[in-house]
């Protein structure tokens, strides 16, 4: 028990770091870390994920808020979206069994890590490009709220199946519908979205069996340190070669999983996931 908790810790460690140098890493590391080297189901993974990331990122949140750099509009435009596809998709997620959950899991999970690393390495090059343009009027504000609400649905959609989008997926999406706003207010409102969902789909979740309490705890135990330690080397390190560092590992590893996935049919259990899952 304590051997594998500390093999958790650290994992939350190396994602830690990560994320705090960087801004990237987060379900897209943590996940298929689980899958690929714990050997923890698709299911539990992305489950367990879900709490981990709402939890480790409030903080973020609370430092946003007192900074006024959280555009809580565009949060709810999200939310109105984001909700109630988050909740669409655990009623449909409680329908699979556990083999086609965890194949569905797989197939989303390496399509959002793939699409994860490609924004991450044009983020700069998508951002300039926009604020060169920001002379140009921005969508008119029906359409834009309306985009903001489907942006929102995709997102809950997907993270909830993968644990994978609230972050960078959000942010590119954020940055197209809103190239006038100021880049870190752009940052706050995604993050703030992204604590909301995760805790969704981490409670429905839960609420599905597909959350392991001990693994998270020792998650955090990791993590936590590892965000500060990443923040401190984020300031004496290049952030742009660390992002194509972890760029090129998420390509890496979204490209195996894509591969394991298509390669392995989903195997149909006369039970449902919620009752494999117990």
């Amino acid at each position: 028990m304590l051997a594998s908790g500390i093999g958790f810790s650290l994992a939350g460690l190396f994602v830690g770091t990560a994320v705090g140098a960087t801004g990237v890493g987060g379900g897209s590391l943590m996940t298929p870390i689980l899958i690929m080297f714990y050997g923890i189901s698709p299911a539990m993974a992305v489950g367990t994920d879900l709490l981990y990331a709402s939890l480790s990122k409030a903080f973020g949140v609370v430092l946003h808020g007192k900074n006024g750099s959280v555009d809580w509009t565009i949060v709810g435009w999200l939310a109105l979206g984001s909700v109630p596809a988050t909740f669409l998709t655990l009623y449909l997620l409680e329908g699979h069994s556990a083999g086609s959950m965890d194949h569905l899991i797989k197939l989303t999970l390496s399509g959002a890590i793939i699409v994860t690393a490609v924004f991450t390495l044009f983020q700069e090059a998508l951002a300039s490009r926009l604020r060169l343009d920001r002379i140009q009027t921005e969508l008119r504000p029906g359409l834009q709220h309306g985009l903001t609400v489907l942006a929102g649905a995709l997102i809950g959609c997907v993270v909830t199946i993968s644990s994978v989008g609230a972050g960078v997926i959000g942010m590119m999406l954020l940055l197209l519908l809103y190239p006038k706003h100021a880049p870190i207010r752009i940052v706050g409102s995604d993050l703030a979205h992204a604590v909301l969902i995760t805790a969704i789909a981490g409670i429905g979740h839960a609420r599905l069996g597909t959350v392991d309490y001990n693994m998270l705890l020792w998650l955090l135990v990791g993590a936590l340190p590892g965000i500060w330690v990443g923040s401190r080397l984020g300031f004496r390190l290049d952030p742009r070669a660390l992002k194509r560092v972890i760029a090129a590992l998420l390509l890496v590893v979204g490209g195996m999983s894509l591969v394991k996935a298509l390669n392995t049919a989903p195997v149909v259990h006369q039970q449902n996931a919620v009752s494999v899952a117990r």
